[in-house]
């Protein structure tokens, strides 16, 4: 009966609407940290990649569960056509640097394509008014306890004079990312 409620409740949290994100129009916090690009730490910056174009910013739950690796996945396959664009992806989750470096050079996952960034702190999704929660319990798709809290699924589009040209929540992992390609296509044909 405890795991049934459970499950009805971190389902319930997992649907609820974003209520704070950065909306259209907003400047985008700029950060630095950690990273993982196919397997190897490395420092990101989004001051650095706004340099090259529009920057997809996505936060994700965490590493090696069902929407996040969905999610990765199709970020991945997708890559060429994000880069065409002339956008560089990169996700954020609170997964620590060691998780992110096996989950970025994954070929199921993010295949070395982008990279992914370690916000172990919650710092950088608060910056972006993200909810941050703890889920008691929670296991990954490989059956490994995750010792971590959950930044909501969110994306922003950020163009290169650090504004948020569009933010994405409350849809599925694969729409997530379709939405996304759209934007920055978008952008490309201006």
């Amino acid at each position: 009966m405890k795991k049934m409620l459970f499950g009805a409740l971190l389902s319930t949290a997992i649907a609820l609407p974003a209520l704070a994100d950065l909306q259209p129009g907003a400047t985008a916090p700029d950060f630095n940290a950690l990273a993982s690009f196919n397997g190897k730490t490395q420092q990101f910056s989004l001051a650095d990649a706004l340099k090259k174009g529009p920057v997809v910013v996505y936060f994700y739950p965490g590493a090696y569960t069902n929407g996040c690796n969905l999610q990765a996945h199709t970020f991945a396959v997708n890559y060429d056509k994000f880069a065409a664009a002339g956008a560089t992806v990169v996700g954020v989750s609170l997964d620590n640097i060691e998780r992110l470096n096996e989950f970025s050079a994954d070929p199921e996952f993010c295949a070395g394509r982008f990279s992914i960034v370690s916000d172990a702190d919650g710092k950088i999704a608060k910056a972006y008014d993200l909810e941050v929660a703890v889920r008691e319990g929670a296991k990954d798709s490989k059956g490994r306890a995750i010792d971590h809290g959950f930044a909501e699924r969110s994306t922003f589009i950020v163009t290169p004079d650090r504004k948020v040209v569009m933010t994405i929540a409350n849809v599925a992992p694969v729409a997530n990312v379709e939405q996304a390609l759209q934007a920055v296509q978008g952008l490309a044909r201006k």
